[in-house]
């Protein structure tokens, strides 16, 4: 079992899991940002001459070269899909920093295989062989570790560490445009494989972040580890395993599992209805990330360096400065994020950011249908205005949502099937916007902006206020929502906060808890805390 904290109590070994899972996205967002430097860079296209643009070149010829570009660059969304298919089916089993252990392990022999590409023929094949295994590599750490790190935190800052990780993507995005500017001077292939190999420095942290640091607690009691449970709610809370304030959170998770325990084996849970609602809160996770994904993000962040060349008509190390500028607009843009998401909420933001978004590319789409000089200046407004918007909403918040809005039987499944929305999609939209965008200029950001604009009633009527809210709290807003016929976010926006003591006095009522009448000191079977945890000690 995976219980060593390396030393580390309360609030380092806080520090310690936030650091290893903000560096696992910043993989994300490096490679993002990575990509839309180099796919038209000089050395990069010399080296693997089949994404060369013919001077002059046909329609046809425009076309093919946009379409290989979409494929190599969208071929690591391929693997990321599967990688977090894999953690879907076999995370739980394997548990959350094992499963983090091998992506970060992956993503380094992808991202070798990438570097050491050569040849002109082969040698693309071998670059897109490793952008995929690095891909299923960053599938399993995405997938996985907003679980880990919602698991191991309290609820009044779960939703501030997680938005930080989702805050880092775009942190990574800022690195890897600029080491991508900065080697734009270097006339050698160093120009195209240090950006590739420098993911193995931030894949190394997170695989020795997950060797040592441990599971989450919930983890170990869906899996029966009562001690080590108690162990390490003992270490996150700097207090001795005996304390109230680990035996009420132990007591409480064990009792949650339990009456959960009947139907967790079963793949047919996640389809489930009713007081529950498996189903319908695993589509809400899942549409957080398709949203994100069709309203533009990635069209801009991945190809920003090419919309500003080929739609702005910027020569290319001025498009290289721009989204250099771009990609530090986005992680400044993530700071407010940190002060919103637990005042503000996950609902309202969500709203702010899809009507903002969508004026946004109103904007952008506006000045290109007359593409003159001046027009274009205002379309590069509204590109910044949009990541503006993006980078304290839509970037964060599908990532705290789904381990937040399934329940904790189907969690892990829900929050694998966001995972694999987000991959599935990301790569429909990568692999797209280059031959999109070089058929209509203006017709991809109108595309993007109806997108935005149509998710905002979506939002408005689907998606339950969280913040600040225990995981289980959210059991109880859809079974008082079924059982009243009311709408989830009509429940949540008149429930009040519910202490530990009220949550399961409202699951009896709702007929949610299972396990025997007992008060909230005692187990299910009956035990108090102090007798519950003697019997532990005395199994061991």
């Amino acid at each position: 079992m995976w219980t060593t904290t390396s030393g580390l109590t309360g609030k380092r070994l806080h520090l310690g899991i936030t650091l290893t899972a903000v560096m696992g996205f910043s993989l994300f967002g490096y490679n993002q940002g990575m990509m839309s430097g180099l796919i038209a860079g000089d050395e990069f296209v010399d080296a693997f001459h089949a994404l060369e643009m013919p001077d002059p070149y046909t329609d046809a010829e425009y076309r093919h070269i946009n379409v290989l570009r979409g494929g190599v660059t969208s071929c690591y969304e391929i693997g990321c899909f599967f990688g977090a298919l894999f953690s879907m089916f076999y995370g739980e089993r394997l548990g959350r920093t094992r499963v983090i252990f091998a992506g970060a392990s992956i993503l380094i022999l992808g991202a070798v295989i990438s570097t050491v590409s050569f040849g002109p023929h082969w040698g693309l094949g071998q670059f897109v062989i490793g952008r995929v295994i690095s891909g299923v590599g960053n599938g399993l750490n995405t997938a996985t570790i907003p679980v880990w790190q919602s698991e191991c935190s309290a609820a009044h800052n779960r939703g501030l560490l997680v938005c930080f990780e989702g805050a880092i993507i775009a942190v990574g995005t800022f690195v890897a445009y600029w080491v991508v500017f900065g080697l734009s001077y270097v006339n050698e292939s160093v120009q195209w494989r240090f950006p590739v190999a420098l993911q193995i420095l931030f894949a190394i942290v997170v695989g020795i972040g997950a060797l040592l640091l441990p599971d989450s607690p919930r983890w170990f009691v869906m899996r029966g580890h009562d001690q080590e449970a108690l162990e390490i709610l003992a270490k996150l809370n700097n207090a001795a395993p005996d304390s109230d304030q680990v035996l009420t959170e132990y007591n409480f998770m064990k009792a949650d599992v339990e009456m959960t325990k009947a139907s967790q084996a079963s793949w047919k849970t996640i389809f489930t209805g009713g007081k529950t609602q498996e189903f319908q809160r695993m589509m809400v996770g899942c549409s957080g990330q398709f949203f994100q994904q069709f309203t533009g993000c990635n069209a801009a962040i991945y190809y920003s360096t090419l919309l500003f060349e080929q739609n702005l008509n910027l020569e290319h190390r001025l498009a290289l400065i721009m989204g250099g500028v771009f990609s530090t607009v986005y992680a400044l843009a993530t700071i407010p994020s940190f002060f919103m998401i637990e005042k503000v909420g996950r609902r309202k933001l969500y709203l702010i950011g899809f009507l903002g978004q969508g004026l946004s590319f109103v904007i952008t789409f506006a000045c290109l249908v007359d593409p003159t000089t001046e027009n274009s200046k205002g379309a590069i407004v509204g590109i910044f205005l949009f990541i503006t918007f993006f980078a304290f909403t839509l970037l964060p918040l599908p990532w705290i949502y789904p381990p937040e809005i399934n329940p904790l039987r189907t969690r892990t499944a829900g929050a694998a099937a966001s995972t694999c929305t987000n991959w599935i999609c990301n790569f429909a939209v990568v692999m797209f916007t280059p031959l999109f965008a070089a058929t209509s200029g203006w017709g991809v950001y109108l595309f993007f902006a109806a997108v935005n604009l149509l998710a905002v009633p979506f939002a408005w009527f689907f998606f339950v206020e969280t913040a600040g809210r225990e995981l289980e709290e959210i059991d109880i807003i859809y079974a008082k929502a079924h059982v009243e016929g009311k709408w989830a976010f009509t429940v949540a926006n008149e429930m009040p906060k519910l202490s530990l003591e009220e949550i399961t006095q409202q699951s009896r009522e709702l007929g949610l808890d299972t396990s025997s009448p007992s008060t909230p000191e005692t187990n299910e079977l009956g035990l108090s805390s102090s007798d519950n945890v003697r019997s532990i000690h005395e199994k061991q």
